[in-house]
């Protein structure tokens, strides 16, 4: 298992009013504290609950009977995981990991289904997040096929810089540090294929690194 001491940026959230369906629906539920590094569910398990995160950061990763990781999703504040598992039956297909110390909502599906009658928008609710989550898997998997690990590290940074980028007026940086590590567990690559990506994209302009945080300084290159 690889470490989870550095800080990472999540890669996923769900919009203001989903959100709010959940916050408000918190007497459904009941708050968890877990602190870095602590695994809150994993790959394998049976399970009713899912979590919707308050603050801090969950990793979701599939691991392999090798013990190589791929890690599906970074998980930030107002994110949902674990809701088709606890909806379908089945084992849990993750492993989800505290890489901060982070506060959740834990609801368990029969009490939400029970609520359903009283409260539809929990099912429009749960409805959007799978359809968001369809969305960026799809994305995902257009550039998990591509032949050039490169371009799925191109399209990683847009949805980052895109998702969680703070604009400055000649770039836009991504807030927190990504290792190499973490970028090629996301993507399918080799760490030295994630060095010589990034040392390539920064040669042509389009992006800078500094103290581990990217800047994105031309966003259109990274998708030429």
């Amino acid at each position: 298992m690889k470490s989870h001491d550095t800080p990472t940026t999540e890669t996923w959230h769900m919009d203001d009013a989903t959100a709010g369906t959940w916050i408000r629906a918190a007497h459904l539920g009941r708050r968890r504290k877990y602190h870095k590094g602590a695994t809150i569910y994993r790959q394998g398990e049976l399970g009713f609950t899912f979590y919707f995160l308050l603050s801090g950061r969950v990793q979701v990763s599939i691991f392999q009977n090798d013990g190589a990781e791929f890690i599906l999703e970074v998980m930030g504040r107002w994110s949902m995981f674990g809701e088709s598992p606890a909806i379908d039956g089945h084992p849990r297909i993750a492993t989800a990991i505290a890489v901060e110390d982070a506060e959740l909502l834990e609801f368990d599906i029969r009490i939400i289904e029970g609520a359903i009658p009283s409260h539809p928008e929990l099912a429009m609710s749960l409805l959007r997040v799978i359809a968001l989550k369809q969305r960026i898997l799809a994305s995902r998997i257009q550039y998990l096929a591509l032949p050039k690990p490169e371009m799925r590290i191109r399209e990683l940074l847009v949805r980052l810089a895109d998702l969680y980028g703070e604009k400055h007026d000649d770039h836009t940086l991504i807030t927190i540090a990504l290792t190499h590590e973490q970028i090629a567990a996301m993507t399918g690559a080799t760490r030295v294929t994630v060095t010589r990506a990034l040392k390539r994209l920064a040669d042509i302009g389009a992006i800078e690194i500094r103290q581990r945080r990217i800047r994105v300084i031309d966003p259109s290159r990274l998708l030429d």
